[in-house]
Parts: C-alpha cells; sequence; structure tokens
C-alpha cells in the first residue's frame, strides 16, 4: 500500500509546516516559551511577529494563549476575547504587516516609557532613580505596570512618595536585581537577592506558562534594553520576611489556627524552608463547625494533623497562577480543586478565600472564611451525612446505631443510596436487624477485598464479597462510588439495600410459595442434596407461574421422567455466584448441563436468554436465586422445547 502513495507539493508542503509546528513548540525551552510559541502560531496569518492574546471581557487582563484556553475561550469561566498584537521586543512600521520592527535597544529608564510601565518611569525620576538605570550596568527591572500603580491603595502610595522619597527609592530598588535575568532564567521557585538589603524576589514559573515574582504576574517579559532587561508585572511588589508561619502567629483573625498548629505539632515544618501553600482558616471558618464535632477534633492529634494538612498544598501556589480548576495535592494526601471564578480564586468550587498572596519566604498564605473537613478526620456519621445517602443515614440513627457511627470503633458501613430505599420507609424490628447486618466489624477499603471473602457483621453473619470484571459486591450490594475512609471507619456507598442469605437455596426456595412446584420438581429430579451443598450455585428458578402455562400435557410427560427433568433443571443452574451487579451488557455462563446461558441488563432487568427475570437476588448461603419463567426455545409453539430432544442437542432459546 504504501508504495502506491504519491505526495503532491501541496502535501509535502503542508507536511513540512506541521513539522516545522511541532518542532517549534518542542524546541521552546520553558513552559512560557511554550505558551508564547503558540500565541506566535496563533497569530501568524496576521504577520510577522505577531502574537494571539487572550482577554477576559469587562478587564483589562491579558494572556498568552495555550491550547486549552484557545479552543475553550475562557479564562477562570469567564468568556474571552482574542486581540492580536506585537510580539516582546517587536513593533508595527506604518504600511506593513504584523510587527516586522525590532523596538530600538535603549536603556532602562527609557524602555519603561514604551513597554507600559510610564508611571514607573515617573517615579523612578522622582526617587532620583533615573541616572543608575539609565547608566552602565545589567539589570533586571520587574517593572509595574501602569494599571498596579493605580490600584496601590491611595495611603500606600502616598506614604511611598512623600518627604525625601526613601521609602519609594527602597520600594523600587525591591523591584530590581543586579544582573540581566530573561524568562529562562526565572525558574520555578528560585530566589535573587534585589538591590534593597538583598531581600530575596521569589520567582515562580508554572506549567501553564505563567510567571510570577512575589506572586505578582508578569505581564510583559523579556523587554530587552542596553543595560539590562525590564519585565512588567502586573501589581507593586513588597520585600518578604517573614515565613508563613509568621503570618499565623501574629494575625488574631489566625488565632484558632495559631492553637491548632502547635496542637498538632506543625509549627517547626511552617517555619522550615520549603514552598508551601497554606489555606489558613479564619477564626470565622472555626465558628461554623458544630462545637462538638470541633471540640473532637481538637482533641484528637491525628484528626487535627490530618484537617491541617488538608489546608497545606505541597507547592507553592499564588492566585493569579490559577487560569481554570486544577487538581492539586495536599500534605494530608488527598487533593484540592484549587480553581477561579472570574477573578475570585476557588477551592473545591466554592468562593471562600477572603485575601490572597501573602507571601512569606516558604510560601503563600491564602485566609479562606470556611473550614476544610477531609475525611480521614470524620467519623463514620459524619462521612454518611452526603447527598445520595441521606435516607440511609437517618435510618441508621432511627435503628439506636448512632452510638457505634460516631465512635471510635474500628469499622466499615454500607450505606445504600437514596433511591434503594421504597418511598415511606418506617423503622421496624426486622428493619433494624437488616441494618446492623450492613455495619461490618473492621475498618476496610474496597482495594484489599477479593472474591469469596467472609465479612462479619454487627448482626453476627457473614457476608461474601463477589469481584465481578467491572463490579465489586457485597452479596446482592454492589459498590456505586469510591470509598469514603474515615478517623476510625470507613463508609462503602451501595446501589441496593443488601439481603443477607438466610438458609440454603433448598430453604429459600421452600420459604417461597412461588416456588411449590420447583421445589417438588427438584425432589422429583433428586436435586434436594445438590441445592443444599455449599456451593457456590446461581439458580435462575421457575415460578408456579411459568410452570402452570405449559401445557399440562407435556408438563406431566416431563415430571414423569426424572432423568430428563433432572437435565432440564441443570440447564437453569450454574456453579457459581452471579449476582444482578455481575451482568453486564454480554455475559455468558456455563449452566450445569447444555451450552452456556445469555445474561444482559436492561433498565435495570436481568434478562436471561431474552427473557426477563421475575425477581433477582434471592440470596442463600450457598448462592442466589433468579425467580423467572422456564426458558424455552424460539419456535412459535408455545410447549417446552426440551420435551421432544435431548438438551444438549437443542438450540439455545
Amino acid at each position: 500500500i504504501c508504495g502506491k502513495i504519491r505526495l503532491t507539493p501541496l502535501h509535502l508542503t503542508l507536511f513540512t509546516l506541521a513539522i516545522t509546528l511541532i518542532a517549534t513548540i518542542c524546541l521552546a525551552k520553558s513552559p512560557y516559551q511554550s505558551v508564547l510559541q503558540h500565541s506566535r502560531i496563533r497569530g501568524r496569518q496576521h504577520g510577522p511577529n505577531v502574537c494571539a492574546m487572550q482577554k477576559i471581557q469587562g478587564t483589562d487582563k491579558k494572556y498568552f494563549t495555550n491550547c486549552k484556553q484557545w479552543y475553550h475561550r475562557k479564562i477562570c469561566g469567564k468568556p474571552t476575547v482574542i486581540s492580536y498584537e506585537c510580539c516582546p521586543g517587536y513593533e508595527k512600521l506604518s504600511g506593513e504587516k504584523g510587527c516586522p520592527a525590532a523596538l530600538p535597544l535603549v536603556n532602562i529608564y527609557n524602555t519603561l516609557g514604551v513597554v507600559g510601565a510610564a508611571t514607573t518611569k515617573m517615579y523612578s525620576e522622582r526617587a532620583q532613580l533615573r541616572e543608575e538605570i539609565e547608566g552602565p550596568g545589567s539589570f533586571t527591572f520587574f517593572a509595574p505596570s501602569n494599571q498596579a500603580w493605580a490600584a496601590l491603595p491611595t495611603e500606600i502610595l502616598d506614604a511611598l512618595v512623600s518627604n525625601v522619597n526613601i521609602e519609594l527609592l527602597n520600594a523600587l530598588h525591591y523591584h530590581m536585581v543586579n544582573h540581566r535575568l530573561t524568562s529562562e532564567d526565572l525558574k520555578h521557585g528560585s530566589a535573587f537577592p534585589s538591590m534593597y538589603q538583598d531581600f530575596n524576589v521569589h520567582i515562580h514559573h508554572y506549567p501553564n506558562g505563567i510567571v510570577t515574582v512575589n506572586c505578582a504576574r508578569l505581564v510583559k517579559t523579556d523587554q530587552h534594553a542596553t543595560n539590562g532587561i525590564v519585565h512588567v508585572v502586573d501589581r507593586v511588589i513588597t520585600a518578604v520576611t517573614n515565613n508563613v508561619h509568621t503570618f499565623i502567629d501574629t494575625d488574631d483573625d489566625l488565632e484558632t489556627l495559631r492553637t491548632a498548629v502547635a496542637a498538632a505539632g506543625l509549627t517547626q515544618m511552617l517555619e522550615s524552608d520549603g514552598h508551601y501553600t497554606v489555606f489558613a482558616p479564619t477564626n470565622e471558618a472555626f465558628e461554623k463547625i458544630p462545637p462538638e464535632m470541633l471540640k473532637r477534633i481538637l482533641g484528637d492529634p491525628v484528626a487535627l494533623r490530618d484537617l491541617l494538612n488538608y489546608h497545606i498544598l505541597k507547592n507553592m501556589q499564588c492566585a493569579e497562577s490559577i487560569t481554570s480548576g486544577t487538581p492539586l495535592e495536599t500534605l494530608q494526601g488527598t487533593v484540592l480543586e484549587v480553581g477561579c471564578d472570574g477573578s475570585d480564586m476557588t477551592l473545591n468550587g466554592k468562593a471562600i478565600i477572603q485575601k490572597k498572596d501573602q507571601l512569606g519566604t516558604n510560601g503563600v498564605v491564602h485566609y479562606i472564611n470556611e473550614l476544610l473537613i477531609p475525611d480521614s478526620a470524620k467519623t463514620l456519621l459524619e462521612l454518611a451525612q452526603g447527598s445520595v445517602i441521606t435516607t440511609a443515614t437517618k435510618l441508621f440513627v432511627d435503628a439506636g446505631l448512632g452510638s457505634h457511627l460516631s465512635g471510635s470503633e474500628a469499622l466499615t458501613i454500607l450505606t445504600p443510596q437514596n433511591e434503594a430505599f421504597k418511598e415511606g420507609v418506617t423503622m421496624t424490628g426486622e428493619l433494624k436487624k437488616l441494618l446492623k447486618n450492613h455495619i461490618l466489624k473492621e475498618q476496610l477499603s474496597s482495594g484489599v477485598l477479593y472474591h469469596r471473602q467472609e465479612l462479619e457483621t454487627l448482626g453476627g453473619i457473614k457476608l461474601r464479597v463477589l469481584v465481578y470484571r467491572n463490579s465489586l459486591c457485597i452479596e446482592n450490594s454492589c459498590i456505586a462510588a469510591h470509598d469514603k475512609t474515615g478517623r476510625f471507619g470507613s463508609m462503602f456507598t451501595v446501589d441496593k439495600v443488601l439481603t443477607p442469605p438466610m438458609g440454603t437455596i433448598m430453604d429459600v426456595l421452600k420459604s417461597d410459595d412461588r416456588f411449590s412446584l420447583l421445589v417438588g420438581a427438584i425432589q422429583t429430579a433428586g436435586l434436594t442434596e445438590l441445592m443444599n451443598q455449599a456451593g457456590p450455585h446461581t439458580v435462575f428458578a421457575p415460578t408456579n407461574d411459568a410452570f402452570s402455562a405449559l401445557p399440562k400435557a407435556d408438563l406431566n410427560k416431563l415430571m414423569g421422567n426424572p432423568q430428563e427433568l433432572a437435565s432440564v433443571l441443570k440447564y437453569h443452574m450454574a456453579k457459581e455466584i452471579l449476582v444482578s451487579g455481575g451482568v453486564g451488557s454480554h455475559t455468558r455462563l456455563k449452566p450445569l448441563q447444555g451450552d452456556k446461558l445469555e445474561l444482559n441488563m436492561r433498565n435495570q432487568t436481568v434478562y436471561i436468554n431474552k427473557v426477563p427475570v421475575v425477581e433477582a437476588d434471592l440470596m442463600a448461603t450457598n448462592g442466589v436465586v433468579h425467580a423467572k419463567p422456564l426458558l424455552q426455545n424460539r419456535h412459535k409453539k408455545a410447549r417446552l422445547w426440551f420435551a421432544s430432544c435431548f438438551l444438549e442437542k437443542c438450540p439455545l432459546v
């Protein structure tokens, strides 16, 4: 086939262009350069050195566009508009397409005036910094944009520019590093001594291409000058002298958090070197928690440490680095969904952050007004208080089992979803007994369960674990959601109310009047002992209605031939346990005699050889019973197909 392919000149041109574009992107040295290259590719149709920018509607915020943003046309959940502008270091020429001309290379002072930092240029002259940044040297200037100065609170700006301007000079020197740093040099987690008393400026270079200095976003990068380089940033930055623990230790709004950190033994960690992000709950956040729950957690060092570690990320995440929801790992070992909605930073979809980007030498602190409680700090009862299991939660309490679920016993609770219960369910003695058998006597995770494993309940019975290709079941109840692992117990959300096994298959059939004819047939065929053996068995049990629907002569003939009757009944039996939750779209089951049975699930009903099961999952100690009609052939005559031939020689129905 390959020998017959002919590449036209157009094909070769497109292929070469594709390879060039891929190579261009792959050769980019940093996330920022990758995003810049993508913006160049998107803007190339408008001429040389044109970059596509995405601006959030209703704001002045612009971003070089990456693939995800380009196709979604959203940043922080807000729609964007595309504009095409000169890439960094280039400008337009009258009458020519795109941005063919490189910006004139002048000193830093004059560069400030042409890159959107005219206010910084003005304040540099006022602070008598002009001579320094016009003269010889090699500097990096993180220059606040005009908008950044305008956003500065009036009282702070007045304090900076009043008197002899020494504070303004110090502030501007803190924005400077005494050597040239391009975007390639701005590595994630790096720090550089500034020209103000060598206090460090802290750099973070994120995978989405955003670069920050002290959590201020670089909005124009790599603006070269004769004596250095200018990076325009979106806010005025201040010197960082304290670690993140100092924020917690000195702010009265974080008094409860301060006490909790000390009790959990986390003080030393928060004072150590690192790059932490702390979502610091305010006193108000702690006050929203039920007092008994809060008292329990504060008095339990293990739960308290898990609670606090759930508020700490393993890396430093400034607010400006977030452009969409991102799962980030916490010190507690689980993840938080850190996202944004417009200008609001969000946690797990909630805009609960009151104060952002309080930068420390070893991380950043964001103040939140809601406490985040991980599952690992909750009791079983607290785990069970969820939207899809509210009915089960109430019933457990009504059944007098609340003390087990709120205590320190190592347990696992099976909580059926709300739809598993009939409307208007009321508490009875039988239901209390049943609910007690929904609580296992040990704390488990689904990952350690194995096929045919036996689990003991508080009610004193044994439940079997059944493992199928696409489901994991405990008796007839299959796990419908991820485990929740609490402080002392675990919770499995299941799809059905559990049916504990009560007696052998023969006991199940004898206890149900619908199967009286089947019981007689089993006895006639000599299969009683088989139905009482350990198993495992799956029995598709014909009801009395199924037998009665057959022609009487055929039925009498069959009942008068025990050997043939045994063959027919064995076609309804299998040597394994298959509950309804284990039936997929095409499930096959080998009966004790005859060819394989075909099963599938439609509209919550099990079908066996296209015949619907009347009632599924009657659990026995040695297997499971599914009530159904007799299996018949496809012939139009409504009579037993096996009456005139041996089972193994007849086609499947």
